[in-house]
This record gives structure tokens, C-alpha cells and sequence, in this order.
């Protein structure tokens, strides 16, 4: 995670995972494809792409494209885990798929790691016993406890 605990940090790491996306995706990631997935401007783009560059995340050269340097990887990679693990959480639920991603895109940057792996062992516990994860979806709580 980016150690700042603000919006800005927020999105810089939406920033690392959508990069670390396009070049899982494509072999590459340019501005405008960075753009065009995020919805916003390139120099919007361009503003944040040289920030994490001068922080060390990405290695930039104007015109040529951008690569995330090991510490942008690895925050990337973290970042896709903490999105993964709770998609798949709130979709086990029942949340409907709009609900699942509005709401993990505001969840994955503030939670901590210990309640992050808890969530990951409900899931684990929820995918071994379906009779749970039925009574939980219908709201059930005979049985439960």
C-alpha cells in the first residue's frame, strides 16, 4: 500500500493496478490506454504517471511508454488481491455485480491486512460449507449460531 492515507494515495494505487492490468493484458500500458480505461483525461494521466514515477512506482519516458518498477508491481499485485478477495466475498453474498464493484472500489484501500485475511478465511469457510452461505443469502439466522 501507499503510505499516505489520502485520496490521492487512493488513487494512485487504482493507477498501479489498472497499469499492472493493461500489461498482464496487452504486454504494455500507454497513456491513452491508462486513459481510456480509467475514463479520464491523459493529462490527467500524465499528472499521476509522472507523480508515481518521481515516488518510484513507475519507470516513465515521455513517448515511450511506462513499466511498473518491483515496488510498483508488488503494490499492484496486492492491490488486485485485496479487490479479488472481496469481490469474490460480496458476490458470494448475493450482491448483485454493479453493487460488488462500486462497492469494493470504495472498500480495498482502507481495509487493514488482518481484517483483509479474515475476510479471505470467511470466504474459504463459506465455499466449504454452502449451507451456511444459503442461510446467510436468504437471511436466515436459524442454525447458524
Amino acid at each position: 500500500m501507499i503510505k499516505s492515507g489520502n485520496k490521492s494515495s487512493s488513487a494512485a494505487e487504482d493507477y498501479l493496478e489498472r497499469i499492472q492490468e493493461l500489461i498482464e493484458a496487452k504486454g504494455y500500458a500507454r497513456m491513452v490506454d491508462i486513459a481510456a480505461s480509467l475514463g479520464i483525461s491523459q493529462a490527467s494521466v500524465t499528472n499521476m504517471v509522472k507523480r508515481l514515477d518521481t515516488e518510484g512506482f513507475v519507470l516513465y519516458e515521455k513517448y515511450r511508454g511506462l513499466v511498473l518498477t518491483p515496488e510498483g508491481e508488488r503494490i499492484a499485485k496486492e492491490i488486485a488481491r485485496r479487490h479479488r478477495i472481496l469481490t469474490d466475498f460480496l458476490s458470494q453474498l448475493g450482491v448483485s455485480s454493479e453493487e460488488v464493484e462500486r462497492d469494493v472500489e470504495g472498500m480495498e484501500h482502507h481495509l487493514s491486512l488482518d481484517s483483509l485475511e479474515a475476510i479471505e478465511r470467511l470466504c474459504q469457510q463459506l465455499t466449504c460449507h454452502p449451507d451456511l452461505l444459503a442461510k446467510i443469502k436468504h437471511g436466515s439466522n436459524k442454525g447458524i449460531l
